[in-house]
């Protein structure tokens, strides 16, 4: 789970990163709106966890200007500003939930797991470095994110849902507006070059995206 975290106070922020990586979820520090401005245009996060009080926009500010410029990552506070005002205004700006300072790492954590960290694993489909995320609709190799088709992704997550067993040609075939082996078979080859993937034909019968290639196969 990548989280990017905004925080002025350089000393919470890298012991609350070190604790965080400790859970094995991976931490960005930005320590300003400027720096979560610029890493959310080069990136995507899971999460953020945002302090009110920063340099530049304020908290509020930023997850507003996050909201109107279409990004709905999830978002939790953290701050020492709880009044029923402070609350009001950063649920009207889609904030999932409050940290109130001080808190300990440990109930940092138990928010995320309990919040978002339940059904994380159903609904990502894996194979090797690529990644898809049901819920976000977003397919990533090697933490960078691909764009494809959406036939040829729905081909894709077919054999990601059925790895290493052999999806048979019809199933594949129904994915297609104009069903055809011949164009399956286009299809199929753009997504094993966009993805440097071996996806194994077996011929008359289907397809099968297998965790171990055996060279020689076809």
């Amino acid at each position: 789970m990548k989280i990017l975290l905004l925080e002025d106070d350089k000393n919470l922020s890298e012991s609350l990163k070190l604790y965080l990586e400790l859970e094995s979820l991976d931490v960005t520090c930005a320590y300003s709106s400027d720096d979560i401005y610029d890493l959310t245009f080069q990136e995507s996060f899971d999460l953020y966890l945002i302090d009110v009080n920063i340099p530049g926009d304020d908290g509020f500010e930023v997850l507003k200007n996050l909201r109107e410029s279409g990004d709905n990552t999830p978002a939790i506070f953290i701050t020492a500003l709880t009044d029923i005002n402070s609350i009001s205004k950063g649920f009207e700006l889609d904030v999932d939930d409050y940290i109130k300072k001080p808190f300990s790492p440990e109930e940092v954590v138990l928010r995320i797991k309990n919040k978002y960290m339940k059904d994380e694993e159903s609904s990502l489909l894996r194979y090797k470095d690529i990644e898809f995320d049901a819920n976000q609709k977003q397919l990533k190799k090697g933490g960078i994110t691909i764009s494809l088709g959406e036939v040829q992704l729905n081909i894709l997550i077919t054999l990601l849902k059925n790895k290493n067993k052999i999806v048979p040609l019809n199933e594949l075939l129904d994915l297609l507006d104009n069903p055809n082996t011949n164009a399956l078979r286009v299809n199929i080859a753009k997504i094993k070059n966009k993805l440097d993937i071996n996806i194994k034909n077996i011929r008359t019968i289907g397809y099968i995206l297998e965790e171990v290639w055996v060279r020689g196969t076809i």
